[in-house]
């Protein structure tokens, strides 16, 4: 058996190695691929680069003029932020606390 496989296995590495040797050897059909009088190594020209960007200059505020005013009028605030106001409001005159409570459901109410 293991004379047997000592011939096999010789003649399966000198194959690989012919089967190798005659991938690396060069081909003469591969010639034909290149036509002649062009260089592989001419290449055509790049195409032309984009416009630039346009370029706007922003508008600057004047420091004479009057402000701009929003155009939508503000609607109510909410509940609860009229709550808020309606305590700073009572803490700001000095209302103790359960005074403060009965301001801001008149306040916030109205």
């Amino acid at each position: 058996m293991r004379a047997m496989r000592r011939p096999l296995l010789l003649s399966m590495v000198l194959a690989l190695l012919g089967l190798g040797l005659a991938a690396a050897l060069p081909d003469g059909r591969a010639a034909a691929q290149f036509l002649p009088g062009t260089s592989p190594t001419l290449l055509p020209p790049p195409p032309p680069p984009p416009p630039p960007p346009r370029i706007e200059v922003p508008v600057v505020p004047k420091l004479d003029a009057p402000p701009q005013q929003p155009t939508m009028p503000r609607g109510r605030n909410s509940f609860s932020d009229r709550v808020i106001d309606c305590l700073d409001q009572g803490a700001a005159y000095g209302l103790r606390p359960n005074d403060r409570a009965a301001y801001s459901r008149a306040c916030a109410n109205r």
